[in-house]
């Protein structure tokens, strides 16, 4: 099934089902590794709110939840390595386990930014995990990333938070762009 947004065209990548299934699987390996400590989860905006809505609901250990708000995609089909700062954090996390709850990593260069504006707090610890990982487009290491729902090729995509000129954040499933 094709789907139209804007001007471009895409077709199905994952169900909302197999993301459900994923996000399950994670949560629990979290509740696993957070056992007996308290994590604060920060979403970051705008993309990753179905992502993080959904996983916080898994979860069982007790935990904050909290968001931040950058971006580096301007309606654009890839990142423009500028990164817009839109509001930060009002949590205090010194001292505190972070894990930060992003949409898509591919150059690595908006995660990388937060994890060294972060760091500068003194967390705990910094853990990373992303919905969707674009190995053959990241160009820093991430030693922070533990939990990837699910790795991609370098294509396009929408859905499930994730949008196009603003539009398909609304879609269950997730697309890749056609050509």
């Amino acid at each position: 099934m094709k789907l139209q947004i804007a001007d471009l065209e895409f077709e199905p990548l994952y169900s909302h089902e197999a993301i459900q299934q994923r996000v399950a699987e994670i949560a629990q390996d979290i509740n696993n590794d957070f056992e007996g400590r308290q994590p604060i989860f920060v979403g970051i905006l705008n993309g990753s709110f179905m992502f993080a809505s959904d996983l916080v609901k898994e979860i069982v250990v007790p935990c904050e939840v909290t968001f931040t708000k950058l971006a580096s995609y301007f309606g654009g089909l890839s990142s423009t390595r500028t990164i817009r700062d839109d509001f930060d954090l009002h949590v205090n996390i010194t001292g505190k386990d972070v894990i930060l709850l992003e949409d898509i990593i591919d150059s690595g260069n908006t995660i990388k930014y937060l994890i060294e504006k972060l760091q500068v707090r003194n967390p705990a610890s910094i853990t990373v995990c992303t919905l969707l990982f674009k190995p053959d487009a990241v160009e820093h290491s991430i030693e922070e990333l533990k939990y990837v729902a699910f790795q991609i090729p370098n294509k396009f995509v929408v859905g499930y938070g994730l949008d196009y000129k603003e539009l398909g954040r609304n879609l269950r499933g997730i697309y890749s762009k056609i050509g």
